[in-house]
């Protein structure tokens, strides 16, 4: 591969992995999908490209899509990459779990909210209280004739048992 196509192909990679970590999943499939075009199948990146293209159709919901790249990988000569689209098969394959409707948070789409709206939203305090430091009330002070000033015994019984304690089982 020349290095202009290697270069190309690097950069169209890192865009579609970028965009799935971002949560845009139908930039990432396109650039992907660009990305497996500009590489040898049978190479290592190659198999690469395809297992974060499993993973975009997953996100975006194109499972069918997911397990048909899945399938051609089940050919690919590094067993790394046959053994990460088996267990990715696997995982898509698996039943869904019905979910009870209170576990579930419901999540506000603010795709239409202009941008314009967005920001004065985002600028504006949630409360009405404003938040300040409190000031922690500084203790009474201690009146000196009220510490007890006694020798207290205790310690140095416990001292000389621990003494006692430690030339007995030396």
């Amino acid at each position: 591969m020349n290095q202009q196509r290697q270069q190309e192909f690097q950069t169209t990679f890192e865009k579609g992995k970028f965009a799935l970590e971002k949560g845009r999943y139908d930039v990432s499939i396109e650039q992907l999908e660009k990305a497996k075009k500009l590489i040898n199948p049978s190479s290592k990146s190659g198999g690469e490209v395809r297992i974060w293209l499993i993973s975009a159709y997953q996100a975006a919901n194109r499972i069918q899509d997911a397990i048909a790249v899945c399938h051609e990988l089940a050919k690919h000569p590094s067993a790394e990459i046959r053994k990460q689209s088996q267990q990715m098969l696997y995982i898509l394959k698996a039943p869904a779990l019905k979910r009870p409707q209170q576990w579930m948070t419901k999540i506000p789409d603010l795709s239409q909210l202009s941008e314009d709206e967005g920001k004065t939203r985002r600028s504006q305090p949630s409360g009405t209280m404003k938040s300040r430091k409190r000031k922690m009330p500084e203790p009474e002070p201690i009146d000196p004739s009220e510490i007890n000033r006694k020798d207290n015994y205790f310690i140095w019984v416990a001292l000389l048992l621990i003494l006692a304690l430690f030339f007995v089982f030396n």
